[in-house]
């Protein structure tokens, strides 16, 4: 049996000469920490996950201050995160982590639209994006692929991203002009997001810890994006993603 002290002193995201060896018995198992303020669902995953024989959950958390205090802790070798986290940055918080933790593989596990979130996931670092509405053998799929130091998308995704690559010059640049949500940068995309759930001005910048000027700012590079012309055009659409994209999963979950 390995020496507590050892596991303890491991680098973050390096497993164990073992942990790499292909399931079986005998073999140690890879270190998982599981995040996502959903209790039930997180509880749901812990439980399968520890079911596998080549996986343990070392770890659980609802929170980004509690998942950087369990990642110092556990020591895990795959982090799978959703990427709502109270009104938290998930993003952001995704690239702090690979910064500080570059060997730490992380599988994005989450409600939101992968065509619009699962690039921003990975050009923050992440190793993988799964949707939440996967089935539970994809799941194992996603980190073992993970695992294994492949990058994982849904099938679907790939071929969508197969068939932009094929498009013309031309038509990318018309598409990117297009006001659409997708067109919006990680940071506009978190304050559309908040200012959908209900969020001022106000509790959006002291959520981020930014300044009212600067979420102004934000908001307004937002309406000029998606072609909006008012404060209220920018909450009813914002509403509107949501409600679509955000409470049915939610839903789903419960």
């Amino acid at each position: 049996m390995r020496d507590p002290a050892e596991q303890k002193n491991a680098p973050v995201g390096h497993a164990h000469p073992t942990d790499m060896s292909a399931p079986g018995k005998g073999v140690a198992k890879a270190r998982i920490l599981v995040v996502d303020e959903h209790s039930l669902l997180r509880h749901g995953i812990v439980t399968y996950l520890n079911c596998q024989p080549d996986m343990i959950v070392c770890g659980e958390a609802d929170d980004i201050p509690s998942t950087q205090s369990k990642v110092a802790e556990c020591r895990p070798q795959l982090l799978v995160i959703g990427l709502r986290l109270g009104t938290g940055d998930s993003l952001e918080f995704v690239k702090t982590l690979k910064a500080q933790y570059p060997g730490l593989l992380i599988l994005v596990y989450s409600a939101f639209e992968e065509a619009i979130f699962a690039e921003r996931a990975l050009r923050a670092g992440a190793n993988g994006y799964l949707m939440k509405k996967a089935i539970k053998e994809e799941i194992l799929a996603a980190i073992r692929d993970v695992l294994r130091g492949q990058i994982y998308v849904s099938r679907e995704l790939a071929l969508r991203a197969f068939q932009k690559s094929l498009e013309t010059q031309p038509q990318h640049r018309l598409l990117e002009k297009a006001p659409r949500v997708e067109n919006l940068s990680d940071r506009e995309m978190h304050v559309f997001q908040l200012v959908g759930s209900g969020l001022g001005t106000r509790k959006i910048a002291h959520a981020l810890n930014l300044s009212v000027k600067t979420i102004e700012t934000h908001r307004g590079n937002i309406k000029g994006k998606l072609g909006l012309h008012s404060g209220a055009e920018l909450t009813e659409r914002a509403t509107a993603w949501v409600m679509e994209n955000l409470l049915p999963q939610q839903r789903n979950e419960i």
